[in-house]
């Protein structure tokens, strides 16, 4: 097998790396005790042709295979969770999902200004009685004409209070469940759409804007479909590929940074007379670190590479997330451990990589829901 990667795939991953160590890495500290990261940046990343990376160029996209998106989202990954979870969302839940089930109009009326950056979008599936059951949302939408009216709430909506646009998914005929659902594409800007922080401080990602947002008789015209009536739970499942695959690449790259991490401070810590790095239990845990973060890289990028191929990847994106978000919380555990004291305190990036780790755990379908996805594929329904 070639694992070599194409000309192209390197270019994305040597700007995405040099972005990602000269200007995300440095103010990623600061960023995680603000709370906050700056508009500029996503407007580089806009510039830089990252927020349209796998669009198709008619719509102002780079054209990348999902190769090249694992490959940036790892750079980003490694250097700050929160801006590549923006990046995520952003582009795979909210973008690609728009370039597969929006009609001609809607993908001319959006995916420019998205990828351009004019525009930031959010993706409003979770509820606080509605987080890997999708099926059982309460939020509503009632057809009056033609219109809908939606009422509801959604809750840990990434960007929802700086998004210009979002997918919202609301049930038009609650009694089909599932197949009730509608996903609309809603200005934020909308009458009835109201939105605040989420409450209480994050453990992780806590340069991320995570929005509680609400509906309230809020009126939408039926040409905001995404999709047909009735599709918006196969819109959420088919997003949610994208997503994991970023969620997946993400993780490696927190991985990665452990072992990086791990190793530098292995090499000069000095303890005993000699380099902490001399002695056989900082190298077998180093040895483990670098089998895992090799082992979640050939699940990610096959994963990828059999997205670029055609091929239904649902079980090989839950299979690369949880193997990576696994290996990586591991990791991330060992590195604090390894760095001792240093580790327990911010001066240090592997403190930040430990809280930032359970996030990965949990987005996009937790560790557990990961193992009845892939275990689905496996066995088949009844």
């Amino acid at each position: 097998m070639d694992f070599s990667l194409t000309p192209s795939q390197e270019q994305v991953r040597s700007q995405a790396r040099a972005f990602a160590q000269e200007r995300v890495a440095p103010m990623a500290r600061e960023m995680d005790e603000r709370g906050a990261m700056p508009l500029a940046l996503i407007q580089e990343m806009a510039d830089l042709g990252f927020l349209g990376g796998p669009l198709p160029k008619e719509f102002g996209g780079g054209g990348w295979d999902a190769v090249s998106l694992a490959l940036c989202y790892e750079e980003l990954g490694r250097a700050d969770s929160s801006v590549r979870g923006f990046m995520t969302v952003h582009t795979s839940l909210v973008s690609q999902c728009i370039l597969q089930w929006g009609n001609e109009a809607q993908k001319r009326e959006y995916l420019p200004r998205l990828t351009c950056g004019q525009m930031i979008g959010c993706y409003c599936l979770t509820e606080p009685n509605a987080g890997s059951d999708a099926a059982s949302m309460e939020t509503t939408a009632t057809l009056d004409g033609d219109q809908y009216v939606l009422n509801g709430e959604k809750i840990w909506i990434t960007s929802g209070n700086i998004a210009h646009l979002a997918i919202v998914f609301a049930n038009a005929e609650p009694k089909l469940k599932h197949k009730g659902i509608c996903a609309f594409l809603v200005a934020t800007d909308t009458p009835g759409f109201r939105r605040e922080k989420m409450r209480g401080k994050e453990l992780g990602h806590r340069a991320s804007d995570h929005a509680h947002v609400v509906f309230e008789n809020m009126r939408v015209p039926k040409s905001a479909l995404l999709g047909a009536a009735g599709d918006g739970f196969k819109v959420a499942m088919s997003a949610l590929d994208h997503g994991r695959l970023g969620v997946a690449a993400g993780a490696l790259g927190v991985a990665q940074a452990c072992l990086d991490a791990s190793i530098e401070f292995a090499k000069t810590r000095r303890q005993f007379g000699q380099r902490i790095g001399n002695f056989e239990m900082i190298q077998s845990t180093l040895a483990d670190m670098a089998a895992g973060v090799d082992g979640a890289r050939m699940l990610v990028y096959r994963a990828a590479w059999l997205k670029d191929q055609g091929v239904k990847v649902t079980r090989d994106v839950s299979i690369a997330k949880l193997f990576a978000a696994e290996t990586a919380a591991q990791a991330a555990s060992d590195a604090v451990l390894l760095h001792g004291g240093r580790g327990y305190s911010n001066e240090y990036p592997v403190e930040r990589y430990y809280r930032d780790i359970k996030g990965l755990q949990i987005y996009e379908g937790t560790a557990h829901i990961q193992r009845i996805v892939i275990a689905r594929e496996l066995l088949g329904r009844e």
